[in-house]
């Protein structure tokens, strides 16, 4: 059976090539990202830990100094996401660590992030889903899994989950039943502050049947405890974020598989 129509044109958005052409940004031996020429250009004009070389950007220094510099030029010439004064892991492709940079310079950088979901279902079946907060920086007022963040410097996977899942949902890892994982998720496209390259792990559980989730940390506008019609629904009329749409989309196949 052919898939719909909204379900391919989400994984096409999802795998898109930049806007423009980037070069590969290379830390040590390990390539961790890549940057627009012209941006490489000015930051070695400034004088930068940065140097041209065989095509690709390398970082001349190989500490979170350097990368320290990059991230707070970025921030002095606009080019910066939100500055959060957040530190997220620096891995390459082969999932070995390099070191740490602030949130907000990830995207220019084309530097991956890495994300954990959770699809929270209720004991008869439902989702539970959450409504992003309108003052959002990204998909503002958009539906998403009940719980997805990114994790930091200084975590684990499992960590990311605990403390994503008490901080946006209220709530325990200890308290929910048949936590699982669902595999992988990985988005290449364009945004407003340059690349993004994420890689989210995606886990499902069960809520107890009383419980019901309360965001701690203001990010959150709401819950729904929706059925899979009214899910396919939503998805299929775009009011989920894309991450949430694809990832809510491979827990029902996985679902109808069964």
């Amino acid at each position: 059976m052919s898939e719909p129509g909204w379900l391919a044109e989400l994984r096409r958005r999802a795998a898109q090539p930049p806007l423009r052409p980037r070069e590969p940004l290379i830390l040590g031996r390990a390539e961790i990202g890549s940057i627009e020429p012209a941006m490489g250009e000015r930051m070695v004009a400034d004088g930068l830990p940065l140097r041209h070389e065989a095509g690709a950007w390398q970082v001349t220094s190989h500490d979170d100094e350097a990368l320290a510099e990059l991230a707070h030029w970025l921030r002095t010439q606009d080019l910066a996401g939100r500055w959060r004064d957040e530190l997220l892991p620096v891995i390459d492709a082969a999932g070995t660590p390099h070191g740490a940079i602030e949130r907000a310079a990830v995207r220019p950088l084309g530097v991956t992030t890495h994300a954990v979901h959770l699809v929270g279902r209720h004991p008869d079946g439902r989702f539970w889903v959450q409504q992003r907060a309108w003052d959002k920086a990204t998909d503002p007022g958009m539906w998403d899994t009940l719980v997805g963040g990114l994790m930091s410097a200084d975590e684990t996977v499992r960590q990311t989950l605990e403390r994503e899942t008490w901080e946006e949902a209220g709530l325990h890892l200890a308290e929910l039943d048949a936590l699982q994982p669902l595999g992988h998720l990985q988005i290449r496209r364009p945004v407003s502050e340059g690349y993004m390259v994420e890689r989210a792990v995606l886990f499902q559980a069960v809520l107890p049947r009383s419980a019901r989730p309360q965001n701690q940390d203001g990010e959150v506008a709401g819950f729904a405890c929706v059925d899979a019609a009214e899910l396919r629904e939503g998805l299929a009329a775009g009011r989920y974020t894309l991450e949430a749409a694809l990832i809510h989309a491979h827990a029902l196949e996985l679902e109808e598989r069964r």
